[in-house]
């Protein structure tokens, strides 16, 4: 993944707008699908911007333009994640690029990297007005450090009225490269449920197991 897709929209639309631009500069040269691309990535990019740009007016900022926004980035992350995977393990990207988009490295010693086969374990903190903290660190370590071979841990959670039956409920998706992982939410959102997953990914991208589903309120 990218080296963290930040919670702060500002440096979310600077990192989004240097992915972009590259990868519409090489559609051909990286064999990305450019009917996926410019159909269904750039149009939500467009979306974003719309939304990102009336939000940055005071005189626009109403609850509903501050909604939008935060729609419209949802939607929008979610398919700029799927090009940053895209971009990690396709072996036409030089690492050059890669590092001028944020993009880790692949790995390229001869001591293969494995796959993840912890979770991480995680604890969430509410004692911040409209925000939960995860800290997470490897499953039964005592040390905070990530395994070997993982860049990060992905956040999957969303507000829901009653306990998911399966992780694809949790609609949201976060990533961090190291704890904690922050989430803000809206004024009207206080009180409600959150359910939250997480799991390591290496630097390859390989995925570890999910751990459990846990839910907390938002304060």
């Amino acid at each position: 993944m990218a080296k963290t897709i930040s919670q702060k929209d500002s440096e979310f639309n600077d990192q989004q707008e240097v992915i972009t631009s590259m990868v519409q500069k090489n559609l051909s040269l990286w064999g990305i699908d450019s009917t996926w691309f410019t159909s269904i990535v750039l149009v939500a990019k467009n979306v974003w911007v719309v939304a990102w740009k009336a939000y940055l007016d005071p005189a626009q900022r109403t609850p509903l333009i501050t909604f939008t926004k935060k729609k419209a980035r949802e939607a929008y992350e979610k398919l700029l994640r799927q090009l940053v995977q895209i971009l990690v393990s396709n072996p036409r990207v030089p690492d050059n690029d890669r590092r001028a988009m944020g993009i880790v490295i692949r790995d390229t010693t001869r001591t293969p990297v494995k796959p993840p086969k912890t979770f991480p374990e995680f604890l969430i903190d509410t004692s911040i007005i409209r925000c939960l903290i995860i800290l997470f660190w490897d499953l039964g370590s005592k040390s905070k450090a990530k395994p070997h071979g993982v860049h990060g841990a992905e956040i999957r959670w969303a507000i829901l009225d009653h306990p998911p039956v399966s992780v694809e409920e949790l609609i949201h998706s976060g990533f961090d490269t190291r704890s904690p992982f922050e989430l803000m939410f809206d004024e009207s959102d206080r009180g409600k449920a959150v359910y939250f997953c997480l799991r390591w990914e290496s630097t390859r991208g390989e995925k570890g197991p999910w751990s459990e589903i846990v839910m907390a309120i938002i304060p």
